[in-house]
């Protein structure tokens, strides 16, 4: 599954401009320097098999270069497309009256770190066990595990269907760092008014008993290979997010809009919570 989300994280950045087919890709990996022998020689050919599964979904192929030793296990690598400008959505072109829609939800952090609590029985799974059982967090887990390792490939395609002006794939820096680093970019004078935040199910909660809810719903939180947000004509969203949910089997949501501004992003102060399953 380490593999799998990776080559989905490593893919994203291509995917959001929607490219749709990708060369080649290069796996960048290391192998901790804590393993035996034995492990080394068990664990990474596993987790490279997910990485090259995942690329086979995409329809790539991996060039694997040398394995090295590190006191992390790192797994990732560089995707390469080669494309015609034409073939290409450039992320510059959000119109004010744009709908803004998100293809995963929030949350993979706290779902995957009360995962890690729960078996390690630390401190915070502690706080959590007053309000949340272990099938509550392993169902958040298999939730936050299928999402990360679910390829941005349909979002890529409907993108054109559905005649989006600009993306960005969601990772590191959260739903708020990743759509002003796009609205900075814009083109027009507009801002991102974000008013809806699709987070996995029980992590709201698992947020309050942790006293962490302030970065969460101001979408601050850290995401690990999460979905692309789009900004496409108003008329022509409801219609993606339904074409994703038939295509993927899975939601996507409008979870705001564009407007008239100075490239920047405006979070609801009271954002509209959906529980994702």
């Amino acid at each position: 599954m380490l593999g799998r989300i990776a080559l989905a994280n490593v893919v994203s950045d291509v995917y959001a401009v929607g490219a749709l087919e990708i060369d080649e890709i290069k796996l960048v990996c290391s192998a901790p320097t804590e393993f035996s022998d034995e492990e080394r020689d068990i664990v990474v050919p596993i987790i490279i098999k997910g990485f090259q599964d995942a690329a086979a979904e995409s329809k790539s192929r991996v060039k694997i270069g040398s394995i090295a030793l590190n006191p992390w296990c790192i797994i990732g690598g560089i995707a390469t497309a080669v494309c015609h400008k034409s073939e290409l959505i450039m992320p510059y072109y959000a119109q004010v009256g744009d709908s803004l829609v998100l293809t995963k939800p929030l949350g993979t952090q706290l779902a995957t770190n009360a995962f890690i609590w729960m078996t390690e029985e630390s401190d915070n799974w502690k706080k959590l066990t007053d309000k949340l059982s272990k099938s509550d967090i392993e169902k958040t887990y298999v939730i936050a595990m299928e999402s990360m390792s679910r390829l941005n490939k349909s979002g890529a395609e409907l993108m054109h269907k559905f005649k989006a002006h600009a993306a960005t794939d969601v990772t590191g820096f959260g739903l708020f760092g990743h759509a002003d680093n796009l609205a900075k970019f814009q083109k027009e004078s507009v801002d991102f008014e974000i008013h809806t935040l699709p987070i996995i199910k029980n992590v709201v909660q698992i947020a309050e008993l942790l006293g962490r809810s302030a970065k969460l719903l101001a979408g601050k939180a850290v995401e690990t290979s999460g979905g692309l947000l789009i900004s496409l004509p108003a008329e022509n969203a409801q219609g993606f997010c339904e074409e994703y949910e038939a295509v993927s089997g899975h939601a996507a949501w409008i979870v705001g809009r564009v407007v008239a501004g100075s490239r920047t992003v405006k979070m609801s102060s009271n954002p509209t919570i959906i529980s994702a399953e």
